[in-house]
């Protein structure tokens, strides 16, 4: 990966170098360098750039999908400033500008740059999608149009964003089913190797998962979306298996470690939530022994609470699973193909067409996160006869898929607000807010930079928000009694 970079690296080098001197042009030409960056190096740039940052244990998304806490340095998880997370906000923004850039460069051959033109269509769309559900109203229709002179950016409704990602998504399925480019993506495709058909699926997948995301607002849509890629299984791949999972490997070498191991190595910041402990070990659910460690104090499994009024004794509490945290060459999830089934199961339990029943669609999906997780035949035929047995309920589907969607936390809280489930879940303990939210925050705070240079476009999309993160809920949010 970091060779992969170099002339990224070495560009941007020359690019902030001075000297001084009157042969400027000669001075400022680097002759090994690149007239444009290689299309190849700038998708390298952005998927890089794309699991560091939403694999990064700074992130709040593990705690608000459930998943762990702080137990060294309490930082009131659910007080948020517009300076917390926004570098979520800033890699999104620049991972577009840049595949805009790629895009931009490639249009003269674009026939030919066919396979890593879809390529970044499709993250392109992810972007604006985890943007969507991050913070709901955001620049969209004329945000990265700084060269045309577009400066101060209005913010889009979520409720227009949503259909047209959708309708890209499905577009870019369309001509990835006339057939695939001539072009390799390159060595900068560091989570497919430029297999075509696995990001084919990944495409459809993303459709799915917007699909339901907006099924209780948009339900025709949501319904039509499913129904075709259900319906049409050839001209519409999903994921379907391990080897389908949109994971981004890390090389396990200085520097470039996968994140939770780099943190690993130096700090002892978070441990697992309670509420996730204890429903795996209600549940008897096998995953346990994948997904966390037992508490070296004890050999049992522990869980902690969300930022409570006093430190805990940190040998009594469990981490992340070796896996998930010890792993040097480890993996950044952005999907996993039990997502999908999962998806379909619920949309079944709708009465919608797509194939299977719901109970076929939940067992595929339970199995798929078990063998994910590393779990043997015996033990899933033991769950699904027994704790983890189909129960023709949609909060049956929505328990599975938060245990399945472990480690992609900004998912789980996606989950989480549209559903309800962990309907164990909770805020910090402890609060600046006191008892004035009753419920993980709603979205994500605005940048700093947006109130200093766009207030007047920002001003609009923060009437009924209240604390940055809480009132008014998302598009897709219909919970109610939270606040």
């Amino acid at each position: 990966m970091r060779n992969i970079c170099k002339p990224w690296m070495a560009l941007m080098a020359v690019l902030l170098m001075t000297n001084c001197t009157g042969s400027f042009e000669d001075v400022n030409t680097y002759p090994d360098a690149f007239e444009k960056v290689p299309p190849t190096n700038l998708l390298a740039f952005v998927l890089q750039g794309s699991a560091q940052t939403f694999g990064e244990i700074r992130s709040s998304y593990d705690t608000f999908g459930g998943y762990i806490v702080p137990i060294q340095y309490f930082e009131y998880m659910g007080d948020l400033i517009p300076s917390k997370n926004e570098y979520v906000w800033e890699i999104c923004y620049t991972n577009n500008a840049q595949l805009n850039n790629l895009l931009a460069n490639t249009q003269a051959e674009a026939a030919y740059h066919k396979n890593i033109r879809c390529v970044a269509r499709i993250w392109k769309n992810h972007m604006w999608q985890l943007l969507l559900d991050s913070w709901g109203d955001i620049p969209y229709s004329e945000a990265l149009k700084a060269e045309e002179g577009i400066l101060s950016v209005k913010y889009d409704k979520q409720e227009d964003i949503y259909p047209a990602i959708l309708k890209d998504l499905k577009a870019i399925a369309d001509e990835l089913d006339e057939g695939f480019g001539p072009a390799d993506v390159g060595a900068g495709d560091f989570i497919y190797n430029g297999d075509m058909e696995k990001w084919q699926k990944f495409c459809n997948s993303l459709r799915l998962r917007i699909a339901m995301r907006i099924s209780a607002v948009a339900p025709e849509l949501a319904r039509q979306t499913i129904e075709e890629i259900c319906t049409h299984p050839s001209r519409y791949p999903i994921g379907e298996n391990y080897d389908d999972n949109c994971y981004l490997w890390w090389p396990g070498t200085s520097p470039n470690y996968e994140c939770w191991y780099n943190d690993m190595r130096g700090r002892d910041d978070f441990g697992m939530f309670d509420i996730l402990i204890n429903h795996l070990s209600e549940m008897q659910d096998p995953r346990l022994k994948t997904l966390a460690n037992p508490a070296k104090s004890d050999g049992q499994y522990r869980g902690f609470q969300n930022c409570p009024a006093s430190m805990p004794v940190l040998n009594t509490i469990s981490r992340m699973g070796t896996m998930y945290r010890e792993d040097p060459a480890g993996f950044t999830p952005f999907l996993k193909s039990c997502e999908n089934y999962f998806i379909i199961a619920e949309a079944a339990m709708k009465g919608w067409n797509v194939g299977m029943s719901a109970g076929e669609a939940y067992e595929t999906a339970v199995i798929l996160s078990m063998k994910d997780n590393g779990i043997g035949a015996d033990e899933i035929e033991t769950y699904l006869n027994g704790k983890g047995k189909w129960n023709n309920t949609t909060e049956r589907i929505w328990w599975e898929s938060w245990i399945a969607l472990f480690k992609e936390g900004w998912e789980a809280w996606s989950l989480y607000r549209r559903t309800g489930i962990p309907s164990t879940n909770y805020p910090a303990i402890k609060s600046i807010y006191g008892s004035a939210h009753n419920d993980q925050p709603f979205r994500l705070p605005y940048p700093q930079n947006q109130y200093d240079y766009n207030t007047e476009n920002l001003t609009p999309a923060l009437e009924g928000i209240k604390d940055y993160c809480w009132g008014k809920q998302l598009w897709w949010d219909k919970r109610t009694g939270v606040y």
